[in-house]
């Protein structure tokens, strides 16, 4: 049984690290090394946001599989638009930052050396915890839990085409999550190191890195709500949704 379940499990994990590679993903984690000065803490974050998107997968995609449950187009399109608006606050919140930043003649990465130090701008939810450490300390996680909603659905019913059995359906969104996390950890790495060679170099370099990631999520983030609401009719009473 194992045996034969085993490339399904694998199709899983290599299905996992590409979708890392998603565009709204890549354009994210740019966002947020662009603010970070270690490599190590860059990792961190990439590892914690992996562990978020997992969660979520595990979560919604569970329940669609052993439940039987249906995602309404409304909903399923309200889940991509939340991680759309997340993408226009991260790079919105990051170039007003790094304006603030240039103004006062001040290096952008300044104090950005620990996993919670704004690597995502959560608005209500900073306002509302921002003084307790434990938030702080799983904001990255919580924005990976948003992060995932565009997928969960897409992810499950893809199982549900393959395999009948809700265990192994159960075993193939856990390694796809495997997947994500090291996909996004090793990308988060990846993207890191123009920064630090920028940052090494000449602050003018590193303004313009972060002022390129930052408009790229903005402009992606713009895109996707556009097609989002007007493309696919989320406020319609009829909208299109294909989960992918």
């Amino acid at each position: 049984m194992l045996a034969s379940a085993f490339p399904l499990l694998l199709l899983g994990f290599s299905l996992g690290m590409r979708h890392a590679t998603d565009a709204d993903h890549v354009l994210a984690v740019a966002t947020v090394v662009s603010r970070v000065r270690s490599l190590g803490t860059a990792l961190l974050i990439g590892a914690m946001w992996g562990v978020g998107h997992t969660l979520t997968l595990m979560v919604i995609g569970g329940a669609i599989l052993l439940f039987g449950l249906v995602v309404p187009p409304h909903v399923g399109l309200a889940m991509e638009l939340a991680v759309a608006l997340m993408l226009i606050g991260l790079g919105g919140y990051h170039l007003a930052r790094l304006y603030r930043a240039i103004r006062r003649g001040e290096p952008p990465a300044h104090g950005a050396d620990h996993p919670h130090d704004h690597p995502h701008d959560l608005g209500w939810a900073d306002r509302a915890f921002g003084g307790s450490r434990l938030y702080a300390s799983l904001r990255p996680l919580l924005i990976g839990v948003i992060h995932g909603l565009a997928g969960s659905a897409a992810v499950a019913l893809l199982v549900l085409t393959t395999v009948r059995d809700p265990r192994w359906g159960i075993g193939y969104i856990a390694l796809f999550g495997v997947g994500t996390i090291a996909g996004m950890t090793l990308i988060t790495g990846v993207l890191a190191l123009p920064f630090a060679y920028a940052r090494a170099r000449t602050s003018g370099m590193h303004n313009a890195f972060g002022a390129v990631a930052g408009l790229l999520s903005v402009g992606f983030g713009l895109f996707l709500a556009y097609d989002i609401s007007v493309g696919s009719g989320l406020f319609t009473a009829h909208p299109q949704w294909t989960p992918g």
